[in-house]
């Protein structure tokens, strides 16, 4: 968990950073969140008066009553997140999913504002999505719409922590990706990947792409397997959006061009989706706000209640 706080040019200051505890009852994450916003902000004087909270959460979040219904990955579980911010702060607040707040955020202070239809995925532990349609947020009922991390693409595949089997998180996460990455090292102990890891190389969703560069077969197998689901995921929400682009964000984006061409050349080969060659060609970028596009999100969300 993590905030700062952000003036409407992006400025970001105050910054604070609040480790998450496996297990740890909920009600006990909020006070620690609490607490070292509290700390991060105490010295703010008056001319830098703070005027709203904005806060992105991973999960099913009603927007209209500002409670986080259920976080699969954090086990929460109706919680009334808007309300003990505000109660806490005396400030109003306005919460809604990560990757929704994350699309906001990422057209208030990024690099994509000349879209008027795009997509963002959070490629995380899990996959958020936020959708953005017609230069409005789609929410859906409650606001618990665009849960793109949750179609299900494979039928019967790896059983996701919503309890469904085949979810695109699944397959395209940076969890899945890891996880990918484990067994092919397991079943290939020659591989450089293998190597590292036995050289005390931490396993994760970066090593296959570091490994891949230096040559490992194994390694680019691995990469290949994920880009190709990340690219069914995709055709998915490109043949019903039709966006004008597909953002990229979260740990796995990280990689740059070693994510976006292979998945650009997917998607070409794959003729952009129905239509073949009669598809319009749909922009893949990676989001320049990095790290900092959740606290962007929430601040874009906080913003819209001052205007």
């Amino acid at each position: 968990m993590k905030g700062a706080l952000i003036d409407e040019n992006g400025n970001l200051s105050c910054r604070f950073v609040v480790p998450v505890i496996r297990g740890e009852k909920q009600e006990d994450a909020m006070a620690r969140l609490i607490a070292s916003a509290k700390e991060a902000t105490q010295g703010v004087g008056p001319d830098d008066s703070i005027v709203a909270i904005g806060c992105g959460v991973p999960g099913g979040i009603n927007t209209f009553t500002g409670v986080c219904d259920f976080a699969s990955n954090l086990g929460w579980k109706d919680l009334p997140i808007a309300k003990i911010l505000s109660d806490a702060f005396s400030l109003p607040c306005k919460i809604d999913n990560d990757a929704n707040a994350a699309m906001l955020g990422e057209i208030k202070f990024g690099q994509n504002k000349q879209y008027k239809n795009a997509i963002l995925l959070t490629l995380g532990t899990g996959i958020g999505g936020g959708i953005y349609v017609n230069d409005h947020l789609y929410v859906g009922n409650e606001g618990k719409g665009a849960e793109i991390g949750h179609m299900v693409i494979a039928a019967n595949g790896h059983l996701c922590a919503c309890g469904r089997h085949g979810c695109f998180e699944t397959y395209a996460s940076a969890s899945a990706l890891t996880r990918d990455t484990k067994e092919a090292i397991d079943a290939h102990p020659e591989s450089l990947m293998a190597k590292e890891a036995g050289q005390g190389v931490k396993i994760d969703a970066a090593l296959p792409f570091e490994c891949a560069k230096k040559g490992d077969p194994v390694a680019q197998q691995v990469i290949d397997h994920y880009i190709e689901f990340l690219g069914v995921g995709c055709l998915n929400l490109i043949d019903i959006f039709r966006p004008e682009a597909i953002i990229l964000s979260g740990g796995v984006s990280k990689q740059g061009e070693n994510l976006r061409l292979p998945l650009v050349h997917y998607l070409e080969k794959m003729g952009y989706g129905f239509g073949v060659d009669k598809a319009p060609k749909v922009d893949i970028k990676i989001s320049r706000l990095g790290a900092d596009i959740g606290i962007y999100g929430a601040a874009a969300l906080g913003f819209s209640l001052v205007k």
